[in-house]
C-alpha cells in the first residue's frame, strides 16, 4: 500500500486562480520575471507542473486573458515605461556630463596658461623695479 496524499482539487484551483490574479495585476509573490507565461503561472502557484496542467481550463483562461491585455501586465508596463524614460534621461545626463568635462578641461588649461603669464609678468615687473634709472643728458631736467 502506498501512502499517497489526497489532492484537494478546489484548493489547487484556488491557488492557480490566485496566481493568475497576482500575475495579471503585476504583483507576483514567487515569480521573479513577472512574465505572463504558463511556466511563470506554475511557479507563482507553488504547485507542481503536472498538478497545474490537470486544470487545463484555468491555463487556457489565463492565456486568453494574457492575449487580451497584450501579454504585459499594466503595472509592469508602467515600470517598463518608467525604466525606458530613466534610461533615456541617464543617457542625456551622461552626454551633458561629458560636455561639461570637456569644457572644464579647456578652462583648466586656460587658467594654467594665464597663471604662468601672470607669474612671468610679475617677475618682469620685479626685475624692472630693481633697475636704476639713468638720467639722459639730452633732456632737460624739470627740477633744475
Amino acid at each position: 500500500m502506498t501512502n499517497r496524499k489526497f489532492r484537494d482539487r478546489d484548493e489547487e484551483r484556488s491557488a492557480i486562480r490566485a496566481a493568475i490574479h497576482r500575475l495579471l495585476e503585476g504583483i507576483p509573490l514567487h515569480s521573479s520575471s513577472g512574465k505572463l507565461t504558463a511556466t511563470e503561472l506554475i511557479t507563482e502557484s507553488g504547485l507542481r507542473r503536472d498538478v497545474v496542467y490537470d486544470h487545463r481550463d484555468l491555463i487556457d483562461d489565463f492565456q486568453a486573458r494574457v492575449k487580451a491585455q497584450n501579454s504585459t501586465p499594466t503595472a509592469f508596463q508602467q515600470l517598463s515605461d518608467q525604466h525606458a524614460a530613466l534610461k533615456n534621461s541617464l543617457t542625456n545626463t551622461k552626454q551633458q556630463l561629458a560636455n561639461e568635462r570637456a569644457t572644464t578641461k579647456i578652462l583648466r588649461q586656460a587658467i594654467a596658461e594665464l597663471s604662468l603669464e601672470l607669474q612671468q609678468t610679475r617677475e618682469e615687473l620685479t626685475d624692472l623695479s630693481n633697475v636704476a634709472r639713468l638720467r639722459s643728458t639730452n633732456t632737460v631736467d624739470p627740477e633744475t
